[in-house]
């Protein structure tokens, strides 16, 4: 069966979400699964874009970057899209992977995204196809 993934991506960052693109899809496509991508301002945006959309898929991937900043909104940012992802999945059932980076800096988020060095978009897809198939094998 081929599995069907929503990736959100929150475009903030540019430069970083395209390098999570690019490790999500390459995995994904490695795998043979069918995505689609829909692209939000930011962060905080992920979770409302994800309540939204079609049930049609069998997993959703959050794709972005959270860099800290001078002020406490880093800390906001970060606690409400992780807090409103994990009460989506466990409020509807449904599979949904946090690929949001969260970094002290623009370095430590390249680092991290890059397909060529840490590849967490990768990791990420590869994370949303397991639970899929653990999901789907019980």
């Amino acid at each position: 069966m081929i599995s069907r993934i929503l990736v959100v991506r929150a475009t903030f960052y540019r430069e970083i979400a395209d390098f999570l693109l690019e490790g999500a899809s390459a995995a994904l496509k490695d795998k043979g699964a069918f995505y689609e991508v829909l692209d939000v301002p930011g962060a905080m945006e992920i979770p409302l874009a994800m309540a939204g959309a079609s049930s049609d898929f069998d997993g959703y991937l959050a794709l972005g970057c959270v860099i800290r900043g001078e002020t406490s909104h880093y800390d906001v940012v970060c606690q409400t899209s992780a807090n409103g992802l994990m009460t989506l999945a466990l409020s509807k059932n449904i599979i949904i992977i946090n690929g949001i980076l969260t970094t002290e800096n623009w370095d430590q988020a390249i680092e991290r995204a890059h397909p060529a060095k840490k590849n967490k978009g990768g990791y990420a897809a590869e994370a949303c196809l397991a639970m899929i198939h653990q999901r789907d094998s019980q």
